[in-house]
């Protein structure tokens, strides 16, 4: 079976490197936050082209209190897309804020930003654009629109680690960028981790308190915090890793151009937008016969994923939002038809061959 994610392989590439670093975190204990989360902040802020970065446990902490410090609360909305992964949305459900959804754009299936201003109330707070599968959203129309409303923009990264959109790094374009660590990301902990990048010296501190049970300093709460505090082996294992993000996303753009070359005509494969620097987290094509195809690749001996099959609209988790079928087409039609296939920097050119031939085999 090809695997659609190998994380022993990585590890095995990087062991002793990884070793040696959590065995220097068990020797001076810094078990919580500590020195190796603290170089990890400065290091990913900086790959970042951000001046702070704040460290948490996961990426939907990181978007929690991304929103927290922008002020959203009770009574806000803050505009965002309904094909993404969940955590998204129940960050701003967190803080007491509405989800207000508009449509994705069908090519690049990130938000649709000429749907944007029509969603705009006077509780408008934020945009969260997600920039999803590793390609940028449409940053520049959508900063304009925050400029002209007062709206604060709060970049959903989770999938984007090292993206850019027009040459520039994603996260650091709007207010704050949230990023996740989760073990399957292009940067991924060996468990799970999360982190703000922001410009703001003010984001930066109430950020700070607001992971840390809301303290200024020890046992002084300035602000009703969390306890999202980032533990020091995942910054140490991060800051190995980190030093690798380069080659593994070049790794990742090299697949993605063979899969380019050698999938048939018969599934849409991805199509990267001008701006864009798409670093594949998810190598995602499209077929009407999404599920027969999954069962014919999974019968051939290829794992595969579904990235999203139920938009968060039509959750029944979400039903209080009162959306219904039929009112985001674009992502509703994508749910159904986008297939994953494998996607990370060991895959072996072999096996992309072999997951091409066995796709062009099965529709």
């Amino acid at each position: 079976m090809i695997p659609f994610l190998d994380l022993k392989a990585q590890y095995g590439n990087i062991k002793d490197e990884i070793n040696a670093a959590v065995s220097k975190v068990l020797e001076n204990t810094q078990f919580i936050l500590g020195d190796e989360v603290t170089a990890f902040e400065k290091e990913f802020a900086a790959y970042c082209d951000a001046d702070y970065g704040i460290a948490v446990n996961t990426g939907t902490s990181a978007l929690h209190l991304a929103l927290l410090a922008a002020g959203i609360g009770a009574g806000d909305e803050v505009i965002t897309i309904p094909f993404t992964f969940v955590a998204t949305v129940a960050a701003i459900c967190y803080t007491g804020a509405t989800p207000v959804f508009v449509d994705i754009d069908p090519v690049s299936y990130t938000i649709d930003v000429t749907q944007i201003e029509a969603a705009i109330t006077e509780r408008t707070k934020a945009i969260l654009p997600v920039h999803l599968y590793g390609q940028p959203a449409d940053m520049e129309p959508i900063l304009e629109i925050a400029r002209r409303y007062g709206l604060t923009v709060i970049e959903d990264a989770a999938q984007a680690h090292r993206s850019e959109y027009k040459g520039q790094r994603v996260g650091s374009i709007g207010d704050l960028g949230c990023f996740s660590f989760y073990p399957g990301k292009n940067l991924g902990a060996y468990g799970e981790g999360g982190m703000v990048v922001t410009n703001n010296p003010e984001y930066a501190h109430t950020l700070r308190m607001l992971r840390d049970w809301g303290q200024e300093c020890k046992y002084h709460h300035i602000l009703k915090g969390y306890n999202y505090r980032m533990d020091g082996l995942q910054g140490a294992i991060l800051r190995v890793k980190l030093r690798y993000l380069d080659g593994w996303t070049e790794a990742r753009r090299v697949h993605a151009a063979l899969y380019d070359e050698l999938l048939p005509s018969g599934v849409k494969t991805p199509t990267v937008l001008p701006y864009s620097h798409h670093v594949y987290h998810i190598y995602a094509v499209r077929s009407q016969q999404r599920d027969a195809l999954q069962k014919r690749l999974h019968e051939q001996g290829v794992q595969t994923g579904i990235h999203y099959p139920i938009p968060v609209h039509l959750q029944q988790a979400y039903a209080e939002l009162k959306y219904q079928p039929g009112d985001f087409p674009c992502a509703e039609l994508a749910a159904n038809e986008v297939l994953s296939l494998p996607m990370y920097p060991e895959l072996p050119q072999e096996d992309l061959k072999i997951i091409s031939t066995a796709v062009r085999e099965s529709i």
